[in-house]
């Protein structure tokens, strides 16, 4: 799954939740997972570059509340 905005890094990632910046999540693939509420997985920065960092979401209400 990926974040929206599309971060560089994962420190950005942080620093735009910790602000309280509206970030969510999604799932490119075929299978459009919904991601609501709960804790998921997250890569980036967005395909076709190279993935170069992971982290753990946890979602609330279709946001990112907290990084991992």
């Amino acid at each position: 799954m990926y974040v929206s905005p599309n971060f560089k890094t994962k420190k950005e990632l942080k620093e735009a939740v910790n602000t309280g910046k509206e970030v969510t999540i999604f799932d490119p693939g075929p299978f459009n997972t919904k991601a609501d509420n709960g804790i998921f997985a997250v890569e980036g920065p967005h395909y076709p570059e190279p993935h170069r960092w992971y982290a753990k979401v946890y979602v609330q209400r279709g946001i990112v509340v907290s990084v991992s």
